[in-house]
């Protein structure tokens, strides 16, 4: 926080799509700075899924500049909300999770996400703390304070509705939820993707009516980021991530495939470099005095680097120069002890046991996307029979290789 002010500020809305209302988050800063009282900064999630990508961590990174300031974060496991379902760009209703699914998902996403946060600077919250104790009284009452017509102002619930699709009542409840642990923390500054900004301005109007903060919440969104096929958003369900839990090699070869079009986005999003440094990447690409292949070279080492090691960011980029620029399989491959039937074998079930496909789907996206070798010829037929041999190589890309022993 000793800081100046202005650094600060530019630092925080780096990446922004949206800051509201406008001028407030500034006036926050500033009173923080003058009074020495650290802002209290809350990023509600829900652990729908165990595993965190980069996508996810667009909105930690912000956390963690905010930390680097000083600030406080909140961060809130949604362990009630998540039980009712996230409506957020869903063309139909979620499928509510259990208790224990949630717990499961909440601790393992929680101990990834200090990769990227500072522990000492996180406070965390479960929002079951104040919504599950709420009376059906105080839920009516939160009810009450907005009406049918303002819902459908959603874009999701509002296409839902034309199109005659499904809405439950239960639905309407969750930005409701959202909103009131922005009541229960009583937070300044509130973060989220875009398709969050319903949610995140229902907690200024909560606040506004449940509490008696002067200023009520300001509300930060960043951009959702595009996934390795560079058009949709990333999500294990896409197969397009890179999570911060894989491999050193993984991670590495992954960014080596993003989209040329998408690297300034990604390193101002999800590296920790300084925005001048950004800056100086961009101009060179822009001017043409970087070449693409050295700054997504630059890219994966400072990924790798972040979630592993800067030892293992130069070995990855080591191995990945012997396998992918030398057109090499490298000395030594994992093998795998094949023990079930030789002739006739589904390529899809070949990518399962050997490890390189977790799912079907997985397995029937790498052969129709042409990334599937079995000793150098390429499969891209997801039907095809194999005949399993001692000493054959089978591989997803240039990272995934597996060399069967019978």
């Amino acid at each position: 926080m000793e800081r100046p002010l202005q650094n600060q500020y530019e630092e925080i809305i780096r990446g922004t799509v949206e800051v509201l209302p406008e001028g407030l988050l500034y006036k926050k800063l500033q009173q923080s700075v003058e009074k020495g009282q650290p802002l209290k900064i809350k990023l509600g999630i829900d652990p729908t899924a165990p595993d965190i990508h980069l996508g996810h961590t667009v909105l930690f990174q912000k956390l963690r500049t905010f930390q680097q300031f000083g600030h406080i974060v909140q961060l809130v496991i949604g362990d009630f909300t998540a039980q009712i379902g996230d409506p957020s760009g869903r063309s139909q209703t979620r499928k509510q999770l259990t208790h224990k699914e949630v717990n499961h998902y909440a601790e393992t996403y929680v101990e990834q996400l200090f990769k990227v946060l500072d522990r000492e600077k996180t406070e965390i919250h479960y929002n079951s703390e104040w919504l599950s104790s709420l009376s059906l009284s105080e839920v009516t009452q939160l009810a009450a304070k907005c009406t049918v017509a303002r819902m459908l102002e959603r874009d999701d619930f509002a296409k839902r509705y034309q199109s005659g699709q499904a809405i439950s009542v239960h639905e309407f409840l969750y930005p409701l939820m959202q909103g009131y642990d922005s009541v229960a923390l009583k937070c300044d500054v509130e973060i989220g993707g875009t398709d969050q900004t319903f949610n995140l301005l229902m907690g200024r109007q909560l606040q506004r009516e449940f509490t008696d903060l002067e200023d009520q919440q300001v509300v930060l969104t960043m951009p959702l980021l595009e996934g390795l096929d560079g058009e949709r958003k990333m999500s294990k369900s896409y197969g397009n991530y890179i999570g911060i839990d894989e491999p050193a090699d993984e991670i590495y070869g992954k960014v080596m495939s993003i989209p040329d079009e998408l690297l300034n986005k990604y390193f101002l999003l999800t590296t920790d470099l300084s925005n001048e440094e950004c800056k100086q990447i961009e101009e060179g690409l822009t001017k043409n005095q970087l070449h693409p292949m050295e700054v997504k070279k630059k890219l994966a080492a400072t990924l790798v680097r972040m979630y592993h090691s800067q030892e293992a960011a130069v070995q990855a980029a080591t191995r990945f120069q012997t396998l992918f620029q030398n057109r090499t399989l490298p000395d030594q491959i994992e093998e795998k002890t094949w023990t079930g039937k030789a002739e006739g074998v589904w390529i899809i079930d070949l990518l399962r046991e050997l490890g390189l496909a977790a799912t079907g789907g997985e397995g029937r996206r790498a052969v129709q996307q042409g990334a599937v070798r079995i000793d150098g010829e390429k499969y891209t037929d997801v039907e095809a029979r194999v005949s399993v041999k001692d000493g054959m190589v089978v591989q997803i890309g240039k990272r995934r290789i597996r060399r069967i022993r019978r």
